[in-house]
């Protein structure tokens, strides 16, 4: 017993100790595993229009008065699949009045997690844990930090984003380089 204190009371157990303390600080930043446990919901309307320097569109009609353009039009849709944690909802890429787009997450349920994404990729959707890994792997856009694991969003595309290149829209877990869920983008 009197070796085990001289050994714990030493420099060599005074180095493990603190070696164990930096270790255990850096797994519980990395992993952020109380995260788990919290849910952040955020309800967002669909906007009419984002906010750009540019006035809103209008139309002409025949006796020359101008009216408002349409309001916002769904373009392409679908329903969120489960990845590497349990997720639902339904993802949709909207066209504003003004021309501008973005992705609405509707009714989104997911585990929250450190370092989410939104990202339009051009990735298929796969099932199952084949799935998981794929959406870094050709081109994508991320279109910001998830800003609730619940409720309904709105993330803003970046004007000069081709959308004929992408096919998806995953819950993407940066930190970890992991799907939490995913959805196909079919057209409306």
């Amino acid at each position: 017993m009197r070796r085990v204190r001289q050994v714990l009371g030493g420099p060599l157990g005074i180095g493990v100790l603190v070696l164990v303390v930096v270790a255990g600080g850096f797994g519980l930043y990395w992993f952020q595993p109380w995260k788990l446990w919290q849910d952040k919901t955020v309800e967002e309307a669909l906007p009419g229009s984002v906010r750009t320097s540019a006035p809103p569109a209008t139309a002409s009609t025949s006796a020359g008065a101008t009216t408002p353009a349409p309001g916002p039009v769904t373009l392409a849709g679908g329903e969120l699949i489960s990845h590497e944690h349990a997720t639902s909802g339904t993802v949709k890429l909207v066209r504003l009045a003004d021309g501008s787009h973005v992705v609405r997450l509707e009714n989104l349920d997911t585990s929250n997690g450190p370092d989410l994404r939104v990202w339009l990729t051009d990735a298929p959707v796969k099932e199952g844990v084949g799935g998981w890994r794929i959406f870094d792997d050709g081109a994508y856009v991320s279109l910001g930090s998830l800003k609730g694991n619940k409720g309904s969003q709105n993330y803003v595309v970046p004007q000069d984003v081709d959308l004929s290149r992408y096919s998806s829209v995953s819950i993407w877990c940066d930190r970890f380089d992991v799907s939490f869920g995913a959805a196909e983008l079919a057209k409306v």
